[in-house]
């Protein structure tokens, strides 16, 4: 089984893939593109995994849940920050002296994460014949 990408005006592609953002597009190609590089390291995957599917977590919440040290947490939570995928948020517990930082998905990061990577490890066995290279060949004996 294949994907005839080449039929159909629903295939159109343009020849330059920026063109496919709409004029108003809020990111541009390449921002969307760190996005995806960003959610494709194991680490950071991890981490926005656990946000996306566990809810709002402090840095100490996800060191014990991901057994990493801080230095290493911190510099991942960085970068999914910087691309827009987690957004690092403030306030004030009851009973508590200062502020409690928390980390939350972005809509990007659940977007990317729940239709992008969950979704293909989820349809592995529905695409297998598509990763199969055999599939398409005629075998006559």
């Amino acid at each position: 089984m294949s994907i005839d990408r080449t039929s159909g005006a629903e295939n159109d592609f343009p020849e330059d893939p920026e063109e496919m953002l709409p004029a108003d597009s809020v990111l541009s190609l390449d921002e969307y593109l760190a996005m995806h590089a960003a959610v494709g390291h194991r680490t950071r995957y991890e981490v926005l995994y656990r946000l996306v599917h566990g809810g709002d977590m402090s840095p100490t919440e996800l060191e014990a849940a991901m057994e990493i040290d801080d230095s290493t947490l911190h510099y991942h939570l960085n970068e999914l920050v910087d691309v827009g995928l987690v957004e690092k948020r403030q306030r004030t517990e009851r009973g508590q002296n200062g502020l409690y930082t928390y980390y939350r998905a972005t809509v990007f990061g659940d977007v990317i994460l729940s239709d992008g990577v969950d979704e293909l490890i989820r349809g592995e066995r529905e695409f297998e014949a598509m990763y199969d290279s055999t599939a398409d060949l005629d075998v006559d004996d």
